[in-house]
């Protein structure tokens, strides 16, 4: 998860992790060392877990310049998945899931949102080699995220 970077730096700081301090680090982060910040950080554990793995799955990019930063780094060894679901799907969800960082109302919501879509979270998405709509269960996005991967790797993958 990208956003565990993010989170390591809030705690190495010495903040309480929290929707505020995520999103206040973040964007710290892009201002001081450009809009791929968060993904640049990334690079270096990627290259470790993949000695340990033939593929890594790396979760949270928000934007076309961190793509970039991955298409350099991996070249054709990166595969762009977006996964998509609608905005009351993708609410309700987060209310659900009661992590630490998660956003509390509606209105914070959709203003994370616009501040990840004001990164290039949407040119990003177009970006995409592969495109997952996730309106269904768990179970369904598992069987689309199996079919995909087994795609890219040329693998069958066993339950």
């Amino acid at each position: 998860r990208m956003g565990d970077v993010v989170w390591n730096e809030v705690k190495n700081r010495g903040l309480k992790v929290s929707e505020e301090k995520v999103a206040e680090v973040a964007n710290e982060l892009r201002e001081k060392e450009g809009p791929a910040a968060i993904a640049k950080h990334c690079i270096p554990l990627i290259k470790e877990k993949g000695k340990e793995s033939k593929a890594v799955i790396v979760d949270g990019i928000r934007s076309d310049s961190e793509v970039e930063v991955f298409k350099n780094a991996f070249g054709e060894n990166f595969s762009l998945i977006s996964v998509e679901a609608a905005e009351n799907t993708r609410y309700n969800r987060v209310e659900s899931r009661g992590r630490e960082d998660d956003i509390g109302d509606w209105e914070a919501f959709r203003a994370k949102d616009e501040q990840e879509l004001g990164w290039g979270m949407g040119e990003a998405m177009e970006m995409s080699d592969f495109k997952i709509i996730n309106e269904g269960s768990l179970e369904d996005l598992w069987d689309k995220a199996t079919e995909v991967f087994e795609e890219i790797t040329g693998r069958k993958i066993e339950d």
